[in-house]
Protein backbone atom coordinates (compact mmCIF):
# COMPACT_ATOMS: atom_id res chain seq x y z
CA UNK A 1 0.00 0.00 0.00
CA UNK A 2 2.54 2.31 1.12
CA UNK A 3 4.76 1.15 -1.85
CA UNK A 4 2.24 1.84 -4.04
CA UNK A 5 1.26 5.41 -2.91
CA UNK A 6 5.22 6.43 -3.12
CA UNK A 7 5.03 5.00 -6.55
CA UNK A 8 2.02 7.14 -7.57
CA UNK A 9 3.51 9.99 -5.95
CA UNK A 10 6.14 9.77 -8.22
CA UNK A 11 4.90 9.34 -11.13
CA UNK A 12 2.39 12.17 -10.48
CA UNK A 13 5.88 14.76 -9.61
CA UNK A 14 7.26 13.52 -13.38
CA UNK A 15 4.51 14.00 -15.19
CA UNK A 16 3.87 17.52 -13.70
CA UNK A 17 7.45 18.28 -14.20
CA UNK A 18 7.19 17.16 -18.18
CA UNK A 19 4.09 19.13 -18.64
CA UNK A 20 5.76 22.20 -16.58
CA UNK A 21 8.67 22.26 -19.45
CA UNK A 22 6.24 21.88 -22.16
CA UNK A 23 4.45 24.96 -21.24
CA UNK A 24 7.21 26.64 -20.88
CA UNK A 25 8.43 28.85 -24.39
CA UNK A 26 10.95 27.24 -25.91
CA UNK A 27 13.19 30.61 -25.68
CA UNK A 28 13.47 30.28 -22.52
CA UNK A 29 15.72 27.50 -23.26
CA UNK A 30 17.51 28.64 -25.99
CA UNK A 31 21.38 29.29 -25.92
CA UNK A 32 20.96 31.92 -28.53
CA UNK A 33 20.73 35.50 -26.64
CA UNK A 34 18.06 37.88 -27.80
CA UNK A 35 19.75 39.97 -31.15
CA UNK A 36 18.15 43.49 -32.36
CA UNK A 37 19.06 44.76 -36.12
CA UNK A 38 21.03 47.69 -35.67
CA UNK A 39 22.49 48.72 -39.50
CA UNK A 40 24.50 47.43 -42.55
CA UNK A 41 27.45 47.84 -44.54
CA UNK A 42 26.44 47.76 -48.00
CA UNK A 43 29.22 47.51 -50.95
CA UNK A 44 29.67 48.21 -54.66
CA UNK A 45 31.25 44.62 -54.88
CA UNK A 46 28.14 42.39 -55.10
CA UNK A 47 24.65 42.70 -53.14
CA UNK A 48 26.36 41.04 -50.02
CA UNK A 49 25.59 42.72 -46.98
CA UNK A 50 27.37 43.37 -43.34
CA UNK A 51 24.82 42.84 -40.99
CA UNK A 52 25.54 44.67 -37.20
CA UNK A 53 23.23 43.78 -34.50
CA UNK A 54 22.40 44.11 -30.70
CA UNK A 55 23.03 40.88 -28.05
CA UNK A 56 20.34 41.38 -25.02
CA UNK A 57 20.47 39.95 -21.86
CA UNK A 58 16.95 38.26 -21.11
CA UNK A 59 16.37 41.81 -19.46
CA UNK A 60 16.57 43.38 -22.43
CA UNK A 61 19.81 45.20 -21.81
CA UNK A 62 23.24 44.98 -24.04
CA UNK A 63 25.28 41.89 -23.06
CA UNK A 64 28.40 42.82 -21.56
CA UNK A 65 30.51 39.92 -23.02
CA UNK A 66 29.25 40.50 -26.31
CA UNK A 67 27.01 43.35 -26.88
CA UNK A 68 27.22 43.83 -30.67
CA UNK A 69 27.81 40.79 -33.52
CA UNK A 70 28.38 40.99 -36.89
CA UNK A 71 27.77 39.23 -39.88
CA UNK A 72 27.39 38.64 -43.67
CA UNK A 73 24.29 38.10 -45.47
CA UNK A 74 24.91 36.34 -48.41
CA UNK A 75 22.10 38.58 -51.14
CA UNK A 76 24.10 37.72 -53.57
CA UNK A 77 23.62 34.41 -53.28
CA UNK A 78 21.09 32.54 -51.36
CA UNK A 79 20.38 35.31 -48.27
CA UNK A 80 22.27 32.63 -46.15
CA UNK A 81 23.88 34.36 -42.57
CA UNK A 82 27.95 33.29 -42.77
CA UNK A 83 30.55 34.54 -40.10
CA UNK A 84 32.86 36.99 -40.33
CA UNK A 85 36.37 35.85 -41.06
CA UNK A 86 38.84 36.52 -39.06
CA UNK A 87 40.88 38.63 -42.22
CA UNK A 88 37.59 40.84 -42.30
CA UNK A 89 36.92 41.39 -38.53
CA UNK A 90 40.63 42.58 -38.60
CA UNK A 91 40.61 45.11 -41.96
CA UNK A 92 37.28 45.77 -42.98
CA UNK A 93 34.48 45.04 -41.54
CA UNK A 94 35.31 44.49 -37.57
CA UNK A 95 34.49 46.75 -34.25
CA UNK A 96 35.90 46.91 -30.68
CA UNK A 97 33.15 47.88 -28.34
CA UNK A 98 33.48 48.74 -24.99
CA UNK A 99 31.04 49.96 -22.20
CA UNK A 100 31.02 53.11 -20.83
CA UNK A 101 28.86 55.14 -17.76
CA UNK A 102 27.85 52.25 -16.28
CA UNK A 103 27.10 50.10 -19.25
CA UNK A 104 24.19 51.73 -20.35
CA UNK A 105 25.76 52.14 -24.09
CA UNK A 106 28.27 50.93 -25.72
CA UNK A 107 31.36 53.06 -27.65
CA UNK A 108 31.99 51.01 -31.38
CA UNK A 109 35.00 51.55 -32.84
CA UNK A 110 34.60 50.55 -36.41
CA UNK A 111 37.83 49.01 -38.62
CA UNK A 112 35.89 50.43 -41.83
CA UNK A 113 37.34 53.92 -42.35
CA UNK A 114 34.43 56.45 -41.36
CA UNK A 115 36.69 58.72 -39.43
CA UNK A 116 34.56 58.45 -35.76
CA UNK A 117 33.17 56.43 -32.76
CA UNK A 118 29.49 54.65 -32.97
CA UNK A 119 27.56 55.17 -29.40
CA UNK A 120 25.01 52.31 -29.21
CA UNK A 121 22.02 52.50 -26.57
CA UNK A 122 18.35 52.07 -25.97
CA UNK A 123 16.28 54.60 -26.88
CA UNK A 124 12.40 54.42 -26.71
CA UNK A 125 12.15 51.02 -26.89
CA UNK A 126 14.61 50.10 -29.49
CA UNK A 127 18.47 49.88 -30.08
CA UNK A 128 19.80 52.72 -31.96
CA UNK A 129 23.40 53.42 -33.32
CA UNK A 130 24.39 56.94 -33.68
CA UNK A 131 26.69 58.90 -34.73
CA UNK A 132 27.95 62.14 -36.61
CA UNK A 133 26.65 62.66 -39.65
CA UNK A 134 27.11 65.82 -42.29
CA UNK A 135 27.65 67.69 -39.09
CA UNK A 136 24.94 66.58 -37.01
CA UNK A 137 24.04 63.31 -34.92
CA UNK A 138 22.15 60.80 -36.43
CA UNK A 139 21.06 56.99 -36.10
CA UNK A 140 22.80 55.27 -38.80
CA UNK A 141 21.37 53.03 -41.17
CA UNK A 142 23.46 52.15 -43.71
CA UNK A 143 26.85 52.84 -44.79
CA UNK A 144 28.03 51.95 -48.31
CA UNK A 145 31.49 51.36 -49.10
CA UNK A 146 32.49 52.21 -52.98
CA UNK A 147 35.86 49.99 -53.27
CA UNK A 148 37.82 49.50 -56.54
CA UNK A 149 39.53 45.79 -57.20
CA UNK A 150 43.28 46.47 -58.23
CA UNK A 151 45.71 44.27 -56.38
CA UNK A 152 45.69 41.63 -53.22
CA UNK A 153 43.19 43.91 -51.57
CA UNK A 154 40.87 46.18 -52.38
CA UNK A 155 40.72 49.67 -51.73
CA UNK A 156 38.28 52.09 -50.73
CA UNK A 157 37.44 54.86 -52.87
CA UNK A 158 34.71 56.51 -51.17
CA UNK A 159 31.89 55.33 -48.12
CA UNK A 160 28.80 57.09 -47.86
CA UNK A 161 27.02 57.18 -44.54
CA UNK A 162 23.28 57.49 -44.17
CA UNK A 163 20.75 57.92 -40.91
CA UNK A 164 18.14 59.61 -39.77
CA UNK A 165 18.65 63.02 -37.93
CA UNK A 166 18.44 62.02 -33.52
CA UNK A 167 16.24 65.60 -33.45
CA UNK A 168 14.75 65.82 -36.07
CA UNK A 169 14.21 62.71 -38.01
CA UNK A 170 15.37 64.15 -41.34
CA UNK A 171 17.46 62.06 -43.57
CA UNK A 172 21.21 62.65 -43.24
CA UNK A 173 24.00 61.65 -45.24
CA UNK A 174 28.20 62.14 -46.21
CA UNK A 175 30.73 61.18 -48.55
CA UNK A 176 33.36 60.44 -47.03
CA UNK A 177 36.90 60.07 -48.95
CA UNK A 178 39.33 57.99 -47.34
CA UNK A 179 43.29 60.07 -47.45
Amino acid sequence: MIRSRIQFSISTLVVILISIVLLIPGKSFSAEPETRHLFTIQRSKNANVVQYDVQLTPEGKLNRKEPIIAYWIMLAEDGREQKLLWVEKKIAYGFEAKFEAGGKFAIMDMVAPIGRKVKVYEKDGMYRAETRIDGGTAFVEKIYIKSIEDGILPRVEYVELCGKDIETGDNRYEKLIPK
